[in-house]
Order: structure tokens, then sequence, then C-alpha cells
């Protein structure tokens, strides 16, 4: 029984994290920050989460483990002159986070919790 409970705990706690991500990622959409890190602050890294499967020595499934980890999405370029972080050219790094992605992944988290009863 207590075994069924800390897998059920630890789907509840990945749905956490995956909303805990899409929350950073929709909160710093807008965020921008020099396109060299060495001028000053760096944008915004838009973040997933990476999910493994936990086993016991038997195979015997014991939950899931959740870590927030940045994405491999590149910096875009954005004009914005009046940025203190913004280049001669006026450019400055704007995240590259996809809202459309992080809206998908609030409303799975919120199936797993729904199912997770």
């Amino acid at each position: 029984m207590i075994n069924t409970i800390q897998i059920a705990l630890s789907g509840m706690m990945a749905a956490s994290r995956k909303v805990e991500a899409s929350a950073a990622n929709i909160a710093n959409m807008t965020t921008g920050g020099a396109l060299d890190p060495a001028d000053g602050s760096a944008p915004y890294q838009a973040v997933t989460t990476a999910q493994t499967s936990i086993t016991g020595a038997n195979g015997e499934g014991l939950g899931v483990r959740s870590e927030i980890i940045p994405t491999n999405r590149p910096v875009v370029q954005a004009y914005a002159p009046d940025s203190p972080f913004a280049n001669q050219d006026g450019l400055i790094g704007a995240s590259n986070t996809d809202p459309v992605e992080d809206i998908v992944n609030l409303q799975i988290a919120s199936n797993s919790y729904s199912h997770s009863k």
C-alpha cells in the first residue's frame, strides 16, 4: 500500500514540475537580455522537464523522477533600441519560448492531477 502512495505522489510531483516549468516560461516570455552575455544580463532560457522511471531491484516500477532542464532552443534576436541591453544595432536577445507548447503542457499536467484521484 505504501508503494502505491509513493508512486502516485511521484507522478503528482512530476506534474507539479511540468506546471512550474511552463509557468516560468510564460512569465518570462518577454524577458530580454544582452545578445552577448559579457555585455550584461543573459536573456531567459526556456525550460522543460525530463522524466525518468524509477525501478526496483526486480524491475518493478517505483514511480518517476522529474527534473527541470533548459531547452535546446537558441535565443532569438529582437529589436528593442530602448532596452538597456540593446547593442549598437538596437538588438537584444529574446527568449525563444513556445507559449502554445507551454499551454499544452499545463493542460497535460492538469489532466495528470484529475486522473490521479
